[in-house]
């Protein structure tokens, strides 16, 4: 059965969903996303990229044509339409159709797009095994240039900076920030682990606030382990007893060598296990 795709209020197969040339998310990437995890046919912290989706818009004076509860109905329905059990959800809002030019005042009808299918962004065996990821020389966007905190389609920093891992043979790559401090993976956010306590760079540090960073965090201090949320440099990386990622697609993900230096002793540590075991009986719940 063909892939069902949510546009404009319509379900259609997903050979006949199509959107304006002219739109400005196409043209510019002008617009907004959010991807979302789907477990046990429930949608996975719903409200909390909900609210971060209508933050993002806001951010960038993207008016969503409809309502917070309507989009979570109308994401509710895309994933029963798709008979979605334990999958993915894309949920992206462009400008709409414009003309050639960046004026947004030119453009109209927002599109509501939503894809629901199966995603599998990493290989099982390398939760099991560890990630073992570069640094890459493309630094995240300037915070006074375009806030890290807005999930826009414009994700050409991050591509840059992807392909500068995979050409080095290593499928995630770490991004520094214009301080010259860790900020955040392609498309992960990232932790370390020093003796006992959770570190992962703030917001401040140019990082996407993740919903699943948001998660395991409070898991963590729930389990009474301390976290901090301070700048850090790659030196604190090489010299961690542990470290993992964090992000919708890539779930909990275990670190254990950056730029070649050995993280710990190369395998996945026991908290980011033990973070790993809770974060999975999370999405159960």
């Amino acid at each position: 059965m063909s892939i069902l795709v949510y546009i404009d209020g319509t379900l259609l197969p997903k050979e006949e969903a199509k959107i304006s040339v002219f739109d400005h998310g196409l043209l510019y990437g002008d617009g907004v996303f959010e991807g979302i995890r789907v477990y046990n046919k429930k949608v996975f912290l719903m409200q909390e990229h909900i609210d971060r989706l209508y933050e993002s818009a806001l951010a960038i004076r993207l008016e969503i044509p409809l309502t917070k509860s309507e989009m979570i109905q109308v994401v509710n329905e895309t994933v029963a339409a798709n008979k979605i059990e334990d999958g993915y959800v894309r949920l992206v809002i462009t400008r709409g159709a414009g003309s050639l030019g960046l004026d947004i005042r030119r453009t109209s009808n927002p599109q509501v797009i939503i894809i629901a299918d199966n995603i599998s962004l990493y290989d099982p065996q390398l939760y099991i095994d560890g990630l073992k990821i570069v640094t890459a020389s493309t630094i995240r966007n300037h915070p006074a240039a375009l806030s890290s905190r807005v999930k826009s389609l414009n994700y050409l920093n991050n591509i840059l900076a992807k392909i500068e891992g995979t050409d080095a043979g290593s499928i995630e790559a770490l991004m520094l920030n214009h301080k010259g401090e860790v900020a955040e993976c392609t498309g992960d956010n990232i932790f370390i682990i020093k003796d006992g306590v959770v570190k992962t760079p703030p917001v401040e540090a140019g990082i996407l606030e993740g919903i699943t960073r948001n998660a395991v965090i409070k898991l963590a201090e729930k389990s009474g382990i301390t976290v901090e949320q301070l700048p850090f440099t790659r030196h604190d990386i090489f010299i961690a007893d542990e470290c993992f990622l964090t992000g919708s697609a890539a779930e909990v993900i275990p670190v254990v060598a950056l730029d070649g230096r050995v993280i710990g002793d190369g395998k996945p540590g026991p908290i980011t296990k033990d973070l790993n075991e809770q974060f999975k009986q999370l999405t159960r719940e």
